[in-house]
């Protein structure tokens, strides 16, 4: 079975499916074809059913849970730590909450869990590489800034005014789940499978971390092999082995209050492929 299997060009994605591209790995009869996409395009086209299985936002899940289901396996999800807004000068949350923000997609997980801060407030969505120099320059005044650019943003002289990461662990004591791997339901009987393939990779890129990383380091985007690898360790984890009870009550909770705010257009039902 042809599976076509869409994740962003990041490091800590590439790290997770370096194992794919090898022969250490019993795809069971699958062929896969990874298909690299920023994760903003990833959640229109699950919205349009376009890859068998994907990694999304998981604030975009409940547009395509009827065509979807959440694989156990392949989260980006960290405790304490998260997607930041950044500015040039520091600024209060109610500052924040007056002015308009550049942010990476209004589908990503980021953007659902600042809404949960803010509330309401005026945004404009640039690609998620821009947004950086976009605050630098002046041409906006903060920004939320997703994958590496957590971590990269004081080389531009920028200062952390909100880490999601952290408000979500104190006003919840869960760890913030971000990116979701979900697969397409007509995948039908071998989901399960599917399911183990995907687990057996990540795995297999932790038992063979050296040679893992070396390869996630080509999709570094020009951050250094210290700044990847520091990103990889933060995102590929335990809960990205598996959910867990933990993981799966963050998901249940980040959910349930999007759906409290009118985030999503029918109600939530959480469906893990067992």
């Amino acid at each position: 079975m042809r599976i076509r299997f869409g994740h962003s060009p990041d490091p800590d994605d590439a790290f997770m499916y370096w194992a794919l591209t090898t022969d250490l790995v019993d795809t069971r009869g699958f062929e896969f074809e990874q298909v690299l996409a920023d994760i903003q395009t990833l959640n229109q086209w699950a919205r349009a059913g376009r890859l068998e299985v994907s990694a999304i936002s998981l604030a975009a899940y409940p547009f395509v849970q009827d065509d979807y289901a959440l694989m156990p396996h392949g989260a980006s999800i960290g405790s304490g730590y998260g997607p930041v807004v950044v500015a040039c000068d520091p600024l209060s949350v109610d500052e924040l909450r007056e002015l308009e923000l550049v942010i990476p997609g209004a589908m990503t997980t980021a953007f659902l869990t600042l809404r949960l801060v803010l509330g309401d407030f005026a945004y404009r969505e640039l690609p998620f590489e821009q947004i950086p120099d976009e605050v630098a320059s002046g041409r906006a005044v903060a920004g939320l800034l997703i994958h590496e650019g957590q971590l990269t943003f004081s080389e531009l002289g920028l200062v952390k005014v909100l880490d999601l990461g952290e408000w979500w662990l104190l006003e919840t004591g869960l760890p913030l789940p971000l990116g979701v791997v979900v697969a397409r339901r007509d995948v039908g009987r071998r989901l399960a499978d599917l399911a183990e393939v995907l687990a057996e990779s990540i795995q297999c890129s932790l038992d063979h971390r050296a040679e893992a990383l070396e390869y996630a380091l080509e999709f570094g985007r020009g951050i250094d092999a210290a700044v990847a690898e520091r990103f990889v360790a933060m995102y590929v984890n335990e809960l990205t082995q598996d959910y867990g009870q933990e993981g799966r009550k963050a998901v249940a909770e980040l959910l349930r209050r999007g759906e409290s705010i009118g985030a999503f257009p029918a109600p939530v039902q959480v469906d893990f492929v067992s």
